[in-house]
């Protein structure tokens, strides 16, 4: 039967965990109680009686008395004086065997600290004796912590264990029940994302090849318009590619490929020379290997290109630096700028500045997807001012040892 909210109130954690502590102090209680009295009847058998009684052979009582408070001189005994019935006295004594006198208790154990060490050695007991108790119940709830990390983390088929009938079985139930939804939803929406994007690319193929077929001759006053036309085609074949790579690393952010050594010399000197960016890399510096995904990174130095070269107003320049154990990607452009206010918000997906138009281009998932790319490579972007005008993109890497 699954947990539910009405769960009995023997079966609450918390009062298990109550109810077991005061069972082991109970229990222990009882032990030493038990081992005190036993001792304490045991020291009162070995002491001597304290009234003496003689009888002649008749059996007749002749002499009684009751025990002197005085001790036998230098030793260790009592001593009677009997009254008799003649009217004679008698002194009877009573030594204690001859044995060594017991061993006097060391200074720690004498009263009244022997009732605080009696304590300390109950609570060491319930503390042992608790532990495991407690130990084994809240190792669930270990493992609950354990399993939302992970799931929070991006592995959405991690399950929490249902053991149990109490409140962490419970949670443990919610929170599967939750989880499956959430990855089947996201699972629908990729699959949805993929199937649009082909439904999508079939009729602009389609119509791209019919302009092509047009052909464009000088003067045709529908050259213009089918320039204009080739151009969003472009682009919306572009935001496809960004919004299908956007869904594929939020959905499984943990599984973004192979991690292999990648030579960003050679990656942004390819993407330099197709945008028309200048490449400065420091003199003698011919490799500046990176663990990575190589068609992820070039994403991210070709998506900050092309967002310098749609807002520059001059030269686009792109420098590689190796700072320690990080390499440093630096794209800089001429362009009006960002405000300081809105040097976190452009990373956002869909954000555009204030004032920007369509026809600027760019649906806002450039920079979302170079912000998603370099954290899940272990880095971190960041926009600055450039010197003189123009804005800065940085991005650190942890570089190969």
């Amino acid at each position: 039967m699954p947990p539910t909210m009405s769960t009995p109130l023997i079966r609450r954690l918390y009062l298990r965990i109550w109810l077991a502590v005061v069972a082991t102090v109970v229990m222990l209680t009882l032990v030493f109680g038990w081992l005190w009295r036993q001792e304490a009847e045991r020291e009162r058998a070995q002491r001597p009686g304290r009234e003496i009684v003689l009888r002649n052979a008749s059996g007749e009582v002749i002499g009684q008395a009751k025990m002197r408070p005085e001790r036998l001189p230098g030793q260790q005994g009592f001593e009677f004086e009997v009254p008799m019935h003649d009217g004679q006295t008698l002194f009877v004594q009573l030594p204690r065997p001859n044995r060594p006198p017991p061993m006097a208790p060391p200074p720690w154990w004498r009263p009244p600290f022997d009732f605080v060490w009696l304590l300390g050695l109950v609570a060491v007991a319930v503390a042992l004796g608790a532990y495991p108790i407690v130990r084994r119940l809240t190792k669930r709830l270990e493992a609950l912590q354990q399993g939302v990390e992970r799931w929070g983390e991006g592995d959405l088929t991690r399950r929490l264990p249902e053991d149990g009938g109490d409140e962490v079985a419970f949670l443990a139930q919610r929170f599967n029940i939750a989880a499956g939804r959430v990855q089947a939803l996201l699972q629908s929406q990729k699959a949805l994302l993929a199937n649009a994007s082909h439904e999508l690319r079939s009729p602009l193929t389609r119509i791209r090849m019919g302009l092509e077929l047009m052909g464009t001759r000088p003067g045709d006053a529908s050259a213009t318009a089918r320039e204009e036309i080739a151009r969003n085609i472009h682009e919306l074949d572009q935001l496809i590619d960004e919004i299908l790579l956007a869904s594929r690393l939020d959905a499984s952010p943990i599984d973004m490929g192979t991690l292999e050594a990648v030579d960003l010399v050679g990656l942004c000197a390819e993407e330099c020379a197709q945008t028309g960016a200048e490449l400065e890399v420091p003199a003698g510096s011919t490799s500046l290997l990176v663990p990575g995904v190589a068609k992820l990174l070039r994403r991210v130095v070709r998506n900050l290109l092309e967002n310098a070269r749609r807002h520059a107003a001059g030269e686009v320049s792109l420098s590689l630096q190796a700072d320690g154990n990080h390499a440093v990607i630096r794209v800089c452009d001429r362009g009006p700028g960002v405000p300081p206010e809105q040097r976190e918000r452009i990373f956002e997906p869909f954000y555009r500045l204030p004032g920007a138009s369509e026809r600027d281009g760019g649906a806002g998932l450039g920079l979302a997807l170079v912000k998603s790319i370099t954290t899940r490579h272990g880095g971190s972007v960041r926009c600055e001012a450039r010197p003189g005008g123009g804005a800065c993109f940085v991005i650190e890497l942890p570089a190969t040892p």
